[in-house]
C-alpha cells in the first residue's frame, strides 16, 4: 500500500472516527474512496475533506453547509469563493454559540440561585427535628 492511501481501519486509526463513520460521510458523497472489490481505499483528498468535515462538526456546521463548502474547493479562484462562505458561516456560527453560551450562563446562575434557596429550605426543615431530638 503506497502511502497516498489509507484503508478504513488506518482512516479509523488517523481520525478517532468509526467505520460506520466514513461509510456514512461516503454515502452522504463527502467521501469519495477508491474502490478495490470490497475494500475502501481512502486518498489524501479524503483525508483532507475528512479533517475539515470533523472540525465543521466540532463547530457547529451542519453536513449541508460542510457539503456546500467542500464543493466550493474546485471553483479555480484559488478558494476564495469557500474561504469567503467558510468566513460567513463561522461568523453566523459564533453569533450563536456566543447567544447560546449567555443563554447557558444565565441558566446557571438561575440553578445556583435555586440551589441556594434549596440548601436553606433543607437546612430549615432539618432545624425543628433537631430541636426535637
Amino acid at each position: 500500500m503506497t502511502e497516498d492511501f489509507m484503508t478504513i481501519r488506518e482512516m479509523c486509526d488517523a481520525f478517532g472516527v468509526t467505520p460506520r463513520t466514513l461509510r456514512f460521510y461516503e454515502a452522504k458523497e463527502l467521501l469519495f474512496p477508491v474502490r478495490e472489490g470490497q475494500k475502501r481505499l481512502f486518498t489524501r483528498r479524503d483525508r483532507a475533506r475528512l479533517k475539515l468535515i470533523l472540525r465543521g462538526k466540532r463547530f457547529g456546521f451542519s453536513l449541508e453547509e460542510i457539503r456546500q463548502l467542500l464543493n466550493l474547493y474546485d471553483m479555480g479562484d484559488q478558494q476564495l469563493t469557500q474561504l469567503s462562505r467558510t468566513y460567513d458561516i463561522a461568523r453566523e456560527r459564533l453569533a450563536d454559540m456566543e447567544r447560546q453560551r449567555e443563554e447557558l450562563d444565565e441558566a446557571i446562575a438561575d440553578l445556583k440561585e435555586q440551589m441556594k434557596w434549596g440548601e436553606k429550605m433543607i437546612a430549615s426543615l432539618n432545624q425543628p427535628k433537631k430541636a426535637a431530638e
